[in-house]
Formats: C-alpha cells, structure tokens, sequence
C-alpha cells in the first residue's frame, strides 16, 4: 500500500519512518539531485555506517549520538517453560547513545 508523501506507517499507534521515507526526504531537502541518486546517497551512508559497525568501530556523530558495538560474553539463562538453565553464548549488540543535543530536542528544551 502507498503513502502520501510525508506520512508515516504506523504500528500499534506509533508512527515509524523507513527507508524509502528518508529517501524522500533527501530527494525533497537537498534538491539538485534525482531520485535515484538520493536513494544511492542514503544506501551509501547506512553501507558506511554497517561496514564501521561490523570492524567494531565506534561512530560518534556531533550533536545525534554514539552508536557503539559491545562483545557480551557468555552468561547462564534459565528456560522459562521447563525452568531449567540454558547457556546464552557470546554475541555481539549495537548500542544508541544520544547526545544531550538530542536528548534536549527530545524533551523540548533547548539544544545546549
């Protein structure tokens, strides 16, 4: 099903934003560039920002936030059906640290 230009899906009351509607939005802020490019931009920079990822390498971006990968180790768990313990092995999260920026736009204060 197609959206209006602008408008969101929404899951359970909550709007969410996809891939096609930052596309949009680029193609509309920036102008001077076809839709297609703008869709290749965007690709570009979420392959940039995978590929930095999955080195393990932090990416700070001023006034958004921190996106870090941590190593959790391996842990005991416990099955909640046959209460019984389970190991839960090794693996790798992404985590989102917004900046107080971000944080204050958020919450509507003022950016710092």
């Amino acid at each position: 099903m197609r959206r209006a230009s602008g408008t969101s899906d929404t899951v359970s009351g909550m709007a969410r934003m996809t891939k096609a509607d930052i596309i949009e939005q680029v193609y509309e802020k920036v102008g001077g560039y076809s839709k297609k490019e703008s869709a290749e931009i965007v690709e570009t920079v979420f392959n940039v920002v995978k590929e930095t990822l999955e080195r393990g390498e932090k990416i700070k971006i001023s006034g958004f936030g921190n996106f870090v990968v941590r190593d959790k180790k391996d842990r005991m768990g416990r099955d909640p059906q046959r209460a019984v313990p389970i190991l839960i092995p090794a693996r790798r999260v992404l985590t989102f640290k917004p900046s107080q920026v971000l944080k204050n736009i958020l919450n509507g204060l003022p950016p710092v």
